[in-house]
């Protein structure tokens, strides 16, 4: 199935020491580099990481904490440089269950996406595990990143577990991702101006020892801005400037 194909896979890690590990061990044989980001952690997070270094893992450390869109932008620039053909994006917190990646590779793989990303909503035994607080703020995010984005048939917009294909991250300016939590939302309204395919893959949650960095209450707050402004860009780019251009 993977046969011709580069794989890269990014893990944003900001203070991991706990489960960065455990996670690292589990990268799948199937992926031919590893790009680790230190995002200027504070624990023991890049002495861990630096233990991994060698042929497959790359350690790419941030310097300091400039937030996990950022970090992520970083491993997505050296997949392009190493020609990777697609890039995953994998937690350093090990939410990201490595036995579901072909299922998230197989819509790309197959030309039917150009962004696959996991599905947490799409079943009610997927949610296992979420809280009713964190169900009702991913459901709303949902709705405001579907009137963003313009893609009405999305579902969890919030999850990080994410392949995207070579050609489709050289058609986003990059530098301009959202670096904080929200990178995610960003995204996905670039592509659709740049005309991506996104597929959603039933993934379920997988929530262990982790502690979420994200605060809903605040992170809405803060996100809703940023998705009318992708809601007003979008609307310029797809429908205003093809005018301008006549």
């Amino acid at each position: 199935m993977f046969k011709g194909y580069k794989l890269g896979i990014v893990v944003p890690a900001y203070n991991e020491e706990e489960l960065i590990s455990e996670t690292l061990e589990g990268m799948p044989q199937i992926a031919d580099r590893i790009y680790v980001v230190d995002d200027g952690s504070t624990d023991a997070t890049r002495q861990i990481i630096e233990g991994f270094a060698g042929e497959r893992f790359c350690i790419l450390p941030n310097g300091q904490n400039r937030g996990v869109g950022a970090a992520i932008v970083t491993g997505y620039k050296k997949c392009l440089e190493e020609g990777m053909d697609i890039a995953v994006v994998m937690a350093g917190d090990k939410q990201m269950d490595a036995k579901y990646l072909p299922q998230l590779l197989r819509p790309i793989i197959e030309g039917k996406a150009d962004y696959a990303k996991g599905n947490r909503l799409s079943r009610p035994g997927h949610r296992s595990g979420m809280s009713n607080w964190r169900f009702f703020g991913n459901w709303l995010l949902t709705l405001l990143t579907r009137i963003a984005s313009g893609n009405y048939k999305l579902m969890d917009p919030q999850n990080g577990y994410t392949a995207i294909t070579r050609a489709a991250l050289k058609q986003i300016n990059l530098d301009e991702v959202y670096p904080w939590y929200g990178y995610c939302n960003d995204i996905l309204v670039k592509l659709n101006v740049a005309g991506g395919k996104v597929a959603d893959v039933p993934i379920p949650a997988r929530y262990g020892r982790e502690k979420s960095k994200i605060e809903y209450s605040s992170y809405i707050t803060r996100v809703s801005p940023l998705l009318l402004r992708g809601f007003l860009w979008r609307l310029k780019m797809r429908y205003l400037v093809p005018i301008w251009r006549r």
